[in-house]
């Protein structure tokens, strides 16, 4: 992202920050004044500002587009020159093969030419030494001894032979000899031709290497470019939340949606009554799946069950329940108590579990402020409705509920202890833990667990709502 348009965004954030935390500085000097902060009322500045903050986002959002796809074009066009590069590579390293291979061809002609030439040499120097010889001999016979007619014949026939032979052969030498000057000049020329080959391959090599340089750097650069492309869309993703996250929902599409995605939460269990007498009690509420990004939660209130926090606590002999969603249906291992909120309860749900529900799996609100507004959704009755939430700075751990702002949209809207507080962004605020405040969740934390089954009679139930109900009641009364 450009840093210019960084800098207007920042810009945006600031004055939309104080725009929603505007306080009444008067009020809050005067002595006994209430201490619960009410943002101001500019709503007309708070859309625009929201919007026009929408708008630099979307233009930084294209921008991060465009450089994406840029990137993408460079990329492509690096990897077609690494590929011609690597075709140029593989054909000089055929054509120094090829050179090669002639170069030992050219060699071993010239030996086997030297070779034939020796033997014609040899027999040559033969042939004149026995013409010599028989001349010798016939100069000999004829000076020295009376020889016959017929001897006679026949040694200058054998002379006549040796001569013609000679002469073959002297005329075989002298063509061998014009034979051997061609091969010579052919192998001057074969030299030269191959010196100049080595001085080409000596220059491709260094070639080679400067290619394998540029192909090695432009593999690096190749992987920068990925890397950039990678963060780019990291960026444009993360971009493209905080426009959705900035766009406010409407009740109405809110509500639509916990529709379809509730699960229904059926309670049921076994208690000790009066004079060792068992009694059974079951409840029922649509309540809905929560992730923290680690574990996922079905999230309710103790007064979707049949538990209740009193002194002395009820022992379970039994406890037993289902959530389900369609016609898929999940056994209820265990119930949690909220630790800052024991009235607040969670159910573990395994993520193969909520797979297999298929139902949606609403998210915790990353910034519980950036909205006033928020939507109240009822779990035990169909009603739903539009209000405002306060900041009281004496329970920074809930937010408190503005009667005078609430807008009844479906159904007898009373929000009461249970209804779900869902963010105009659509993801979970809290549960009302009464009819006045809503207990906040930033993370899942639990202070007792009752596992469900069997087995339950095992765990001393009793004391554990005892305790809970103490923790409770010292709560600040507008809290209980």
């Amino acid at each position: 992202m450009n840093r210019s348009i960084l800098i207007v965004i920042c810009d945006f954030l600031l004055v939309s920050l104080l725009a929603f935390s505007t306080v009444d500085i008067n009020k809050l000097s005067q002595p006994g004044a209430s201490r619960v902060m009410q943002p101001a009322t500019t709503s007309t500045n708070q859309v625009s500002g929201r919007q026009d903050l929408g708008d630099v986002m979307r233009l930084a959002l294209d921008e991060e587009r465009k450089n994406r796809d840029q990137l993408l074009g460079e990329l492509t066009r690096a990897r077609t020159v690494v590929e011609q590069q690597n075709q140029q590579i593989q054909n000089t390293r055929s054509q120094l093969q090829t050179k090669e291979q002639l170069a030992a061809q050219l060699a071993e002609e010239r030996a086997k030419l030297a070779e034939e030439q020796t033997n014609l040499q040899n027999q040559f120097a033969v042939a004149k030494t026995n013409i010599a010889a028989l001349n010798e001999q016939l100069h000999a016979s004829t000076v020295e001894t009376v020889i016959t007619k017929e001897e006679r014949t026949v040694m200058e026939a054998e002379a006549r032979k040796q001569s013609e032979k000679a002469a073959a052969l002297e005329q075989q030498l002298a063509q061998m000899q014009k034979t051997n000057q061609a091969m010579q000049s052919a192998t001057m020329a074969m030299q030269n031709q191959l010196q100049m080959s080595e001085a080409s391959t000596r220059s491709a090599m260094a070639q080679m290497s400067q290619l394998q340089e540029e192909v090695d750097a432009q593999r690096r650069e190749n992987v920068r470019l990925t890397e950039g492309v990678k963060a780019l869309a990291v960026k444009s993703s993360d971009l493209a939340r905080e426009i959705h996250e900035s766009r406010p929902l409407t009740p109405n599409m809110i509500f639509e949606d916990m529709m379809t995605n509730r699960v229904m939460a059926s309670f049921s269990g076994v208690k000790s009554g009066l004079f060792g007498i068992d009694s059974s009690k079951g409840r029922q509420a649509q309540i809905i799946l929560v992730t923290d990004e680690t574990n996922t939660y079905a999230l309710g209130h103790i007064e979707d069950t049949p538990l209740t926090l009193w002194n002395p606590g009820a022992q379970w002999e039994e406890l037993s329940g289902t959530l389900k969603h369609g016609s898929a249906t999940y056994s209820i291992g265990s119930l949690s108590f909220y630790a800052l909120d024991p009235r607040v309860v969670l159910v573990p749900v395994p993520a193969a579990e909520a797979h297999t529900l298929g139902c949606k799996v609403y998210h915790l609100s990353r910034d519980p402020y950036i909205f006033q507004d928020a939507v109240v959704v009822g779990t035990r009755d169909n009603y739903y409705g539009e209000c405002k939430f306060q900041i009281d700075v004496s329970t920074p751990q809930y937010l408190k509920m503005d009667h005078n702002s609430i807008k009844g949209l479906f159904g007898k809207f009373n929000p009461s202890s249970g209804d779900l507080v869902v963010s105009k962004s659509g993801e979970l605020l809290g549960v009302m833990a009464n009819n006045n405040y809503c207990a906040v969740i930033r993370r899942f934390e639990s202070v007792a667990t009752f596992l469900f089954g069997p087995d339950s009679r095992n765990q001393q139930t009793a004391q554990t709502l005892t305790t809970l109900y103490t923790f409770v009641s010292e709560m600040p009364y507008k809290l209980q």
